[in-house]
């Protein structure tokens, strides 16, 4: 993959392509399925983004709505107030860029108006009719565009979907004015996949990273981890690591999780092990 440099006017910057970048988890939220309501207070959330910079972190991602699912939908009004709470203190704190992880482009618009640097879009810039991409196209940011679909129903071949989703995606970017150079695509896993596909996808992903666009891999101690091992989410760390290092060892250029520290650990040793920068 050929290697990006992002550079923003606040003096934030993020390099990909060069070893195996970590996104740390950040979720302002009552209701998410690992760690709902543990950094629900803008002292919590400040902090634990913190720590996470200290651990490791090349990015912070916050989310202010639960994707799990079953999880109770928010309007984007609701979406961006509970988001608005946190982010100034978080991005205070932060030497990182910051990723906000929403569908809905009034709160990208916030978010990004408010200093944030990325956005990661769980619907891959499909959920609605351009406003999402006109908001990324406008602020020029990197912008994560996330395979997902409704059920686990596929026509065919599960990789040749997920190409064809992330085309109709990049053509939805580029269509509105986004540059190629800001776009990212994540495989989805966890997202309109069982565990058996989950598991496809995951010893197929060298078709994903073998795209032009550089991959994130967002396992984090998803349900697939725990039937493979039979555990609960706070246990699926472990696992989580192994995925990550297979996902580094096939081209992956950034890794989203919850356990910052061990999970940065695992893959710049990886990174080293690939003669990989890191």
């Amino acid at each position: 993959m050929e290697q990006r440099n992002y550079h923003w006017a606040d003096g934030k910057c993020l390099v990909l392509g060069d070893g195996t970048r970590v996104m740390g988890v950040l979720n302002v939220t009552p209701d998410s399925f690992s760690d709902g309501g543990q950094w629900n207070t803008k002292h919590r959330a400040a902090a634990h983004a913190a720590d996470m910079i200290r651990d490791g972190a090349d990015v912070i991602d916050v989310g202010a709505e639960s994707t799990r699912p079953g999880s109770t939908a928010l309007t984007s009004e609701e979406e961006t107030a509970r988001l608005m709470q946190f982010l100034p203190d978080v991005l205070a704190v932060s030497s990182v860029p910051l990723s906000v992880d929403t569908y809905h482009y009034r709160t990208a618009e916030a978010a990004l108006r408010a200093g944030a640097h990325i956005l990661n879009d769980v619907w891959g810039f499909q959920y609605d009719h351009g406003e999402m991409a006109d908001v990324a196209a406008a602020y020029d940011v990197p912008v994560i565009l996330m395979h997902n679909q409704e059920g686990t129903s596929y026509e065919g071949d599960i990789i040749d979907c997920m190409k064809a989703f992330f085309a109709r995606s990049v053509e939805i970017a580029l269509s509105h004015g986004v540059r190629e150079d800001r776009i990212i695509l994540d495989p989805g896993i966890g997202f309109g996949k069982d565990t058996p596909q989950n598991l496809e996808v995951m010893r197929r992903i060298g078709e994903l990273t073998a795209l032009p666009y550089p991959l994130l891999l967002a396992p984090s101690r998803k349900r697939f981890i725990g039937d493979v091992l039979g555990l609960p989410a706070e246990e699926r760390d472990e696992g989580t690591g192994a995925v990550c290092v297979w996902g580094a060892e096939r081209g992956c250029a950034m890794v989203r999780v919850h356990n910052v520290r061990m999970i940065a650990r695992m893959v710049r040793t990886a990174d080293v092990l690939l003669e990989r920068k890191g």
